[in-house]
């Protein structure tokens, strides 16, 4: 995809600190952590969003949540995390490219959840 922030660090055409790489999901540290544990679980084939999902591409959501569990046990996260996706403008979405954000280390604000 042309012009997507993530497609460029799955290409490596921007570098990202990775955790966690395999054929189909890439994870990597936000830059602009909200939390003390901040990742970002993509999937390597480009969705636009959650608004995009469908029958032909939703098993990848179950491999990301995956290893969003495995990540969380990796950051001893055993307190509890958080994962959220946001989707299009009004939800916050600022890449579109369909991405999950585990959050944790630290108890965590519940205004919005």
């Amino acid at each position: 995809m042309d012009n997507c922030l993530f497609c460029d660090i799955i290409s490596g055409k921007i570098p990202s600190t990775k955790v966690y790489e395999d054929e189909e999901i890439l994870a990597f540290k936000d830059i602009n952590p909200m939390a003390p544990v901040h990742i970002l679980i993509i999937p390597k084939n480009h969705i636009d969003g959650a608004d995009k999902l469908n029958d032909d591409n939703s098993a990848i959501v179950s491999k990301i949540f995956s290893v969003a569990a495995r990540l969380a046990e990796e950051y001893h996260l055993d307190k509890g995390f958080r994962i959220v996706t946001n989707s299009g403008d009004d939800g916050g979405q600022t890449v579109r490219h369909l991405h999950f954000h585990l959050l944790g280390g630290a108890k965590l604000n519940t205004t919005l959840c």
